[in-house]
């Protein structure tokens, strides 16, 4: 593989800014390095790239965009790592056609109150498009690629744009055989310690309060999937989560819920089902059942839209890499 260097320089020249972009002992310039499999050397503001032709490109963008960051915030290497996953990494660099596809993309934001929130890498941004253009949406894919986070970000942003009138939560409770009885509390008690991850996301971008508040109202519904029987959701962004543990029957059941003025969410993960092994994963048999039904969209996502800690990524492509020799064998 041939090997080519390009001249970087970075302005304006602000030397806390530089330690900022470099991190201590330049260790987010190490960490662009080894996931990109380049070598940096610098003095001062001018930088000097190595590597292949599509792995420069990619790190001269990155290394461009984070130092443009520094001026309104403080580096780290969750940062770096979150940054690396939104530029998809060199193999979307190798042409002047997937540089512009990124630059369009990168524009489709979500606004809440605090701050604004936009997917990382093509296939977060094209899951945000389809979820706005698209009644139903699957979002399918392995843990920390941001399917559910972005389902409740789009949720909020249709609620504040006045689009649709309420958000309903829904999560199949596999682990209890949705049998809740035996639980302590109340229904939404009950049902909580399984829609915590929806939780945690409306907490971060409306804040505590103000989710207890629509809560209170009803503006927000959180529920157990077999509680949606025998309701038509209208003027609702609806999210099903875990979907992969909804059997064949619930998850039609869901599907057809589904009123005027609603947009709906269904994300999963075929890799990580819990139901018995004599039950089919409703997810898994809806993806073939309705592949070719019109006004359907959906978004695959892979290890390498994992944007939670490095590590998680590894884990998930060594458990697939796993699974698939078990299969050859």
């Amino acid at each position: 593989m041939s090997l080519i260097s390009q001249d970087l320089i970075l302005l304006p020249v602000n030397n806390d800014r530089l330690s900022n972009f470099c991190g201590q002992l330049d260790s987010h310039l190490r960490q662009i390095e080894t996931r990109l499999q380049v070598e940096i050397a610098n003095r001062g503001n001018q930088f000097k790239v190595t590597g292949s032709e599509s792995s420069v490109q990619a790190a001269c963008l990155l290394m461009q965009n984070l130092f443009a960051n520094t001026e309104s915030e403080q580096l780290s290497a969750e940062l770096i790592h979150l940054a690396m996953q939104e530029s998809s990494i060199a193999e979307l660099l190798t042409n002047s056609t997937a540089v512009a596809e990124i630059e369009e993309q990168a524009q489709v934001t979500i606004k809440t109150k605090f701050g604004l929130i936009k997917g990382r890498g093509v296939n977060q941004q094209d899951y945000l498009k389809k979820i706005v253009s698209h009644d139903i949406n699957f979002g399918v894919g392995p843990a920390g690629t941001g399917k559910t986070y972005l389902a409740v970000a789009c949720a909020i942003e249709a609620l504040q744009n006045e689009q649709v009138r309420k958000i309903i939560l829904v999560r199949p409770a596999v682990e209890a055989g949705e049998k809740l009885g035996f639980l302590p509390g109340d229904m939404a008690q009950k049902v909580d310690p399984y829609l915590r991850p929806l939780y945690d996301a409306l907490y971060e971008m409306l804040g505590f309060e103000r989710v207890e508040k629509m809560m209170e109202k009803g503006i927000i519904e959180v529920a157990p999937l077999a509680f949606m029987r025998g309701r038509t959701l209208s003027d609702a962004f609806i999210i099903l989560d875990e979907a992969q543990n909804t059997t064949t029957e619930q998850i039609k059941m869901f599907l057809t819920r589904v009123g005027f003025g609603s947009t709906a969410v269904v994300t999963g993960d075929i890799t990580q089902i819990d139901l018995p092994s004599e039950k089919m994963s409703g997810l898994r048999h809806v993806l073939t059942v309705l592949k070719d039904v019109e006004g359907i969209s959906y978004t695959f996502f892979n290890t390498k839209d994992v944007v939670r800690h490095p590590l998680v990524q590894r884990i998930v492509t060594a458990y697939e890499n796993y699974e698939q020799q078990q299969n050859k064998s």
